[in-house]
């Protein structure tokens, strides 16, 4: 059975980085999944919630944080030596490789957990946008597979993971609210 699976993983990223390539998508993913690309307006978004969120967005600026620390943490430096697997720009030979090919393990992608963690947490407080959201983590995940550096299954995993990780955190958010009373201080 994991073999089969292996299998469609490995025909599912030969046509998402082969058969689906063209010179629009070569030129768009390479800069869509690098996060250097994304540090500012990231930034600017985060601090626009501090400044003009009111406290409904200083608390997410702030959930954020614990939000990333759990996806990236156990994303990195707990599934992905458990598992173990390699990134196809280091197990295949015929890659279309768009950026550099980094060492590390390849499940899930850590761009995919971490940004669907963020897409949950967001869409918990503004779930009027949540189209958005997820349209834009899901951007992200696919140009991991489009530029060769992750399998469909990794993103797909780190997807799930992202989004146990955000509910994870708005549950908590919840339990304490109803708990400690939270919610004369924060709404």
């Amino acid at each position: 059975m994991v073999h089969l699976l292996v299998q469609i993983d490995v025909w599912l990223f030969s046509l998402i980085n082969h058969t689906l390539a063209n010179p629009l998508f070569d030129l768009i993913m390479p800069w869509v999944t690098d996060l250097n690309h994304w540090k500012i307006p990231i930034l600017l978004i985060w601090l626009a919630l501090i400044v003009f969120g009111k406290k409904t967005g200083r608390l997410v600026a702030v959930l954020i944080i614990f939000t990333i620390l759990l996806s990236d943490q156990t994303s990195s430096f707990v599934i992905k030596p458990l598992v173990g697997r390699i990134r196809p720009c280091n197990a295949l030979a015929d890659v279309r490789l768009l950026v550099s090919c980094s060492g590390s393990f390849s499940f899930p992608s850590s761009h995919a957990v971490n940004i669907f963690a963020t897409a949950t947490l967001f869409s918990y407080f503004y779930q009027r946008y949540c189209y958005f959201f997820y349209g834009f983590a899901s951007l992200i995940a696919y140009s991991r597979v489009y530029v060769g550096v992750h399998y469909p299954f990794d993103v797909i995993a780190g997807a799930f993971w992202g989004v146990c990780c955000g509910l994870i955190v708005a549950r908590i958010f919840q339990y304490l609210v109803s708990r400690i009373n939270l919610k004369k201080r924060w709404f």
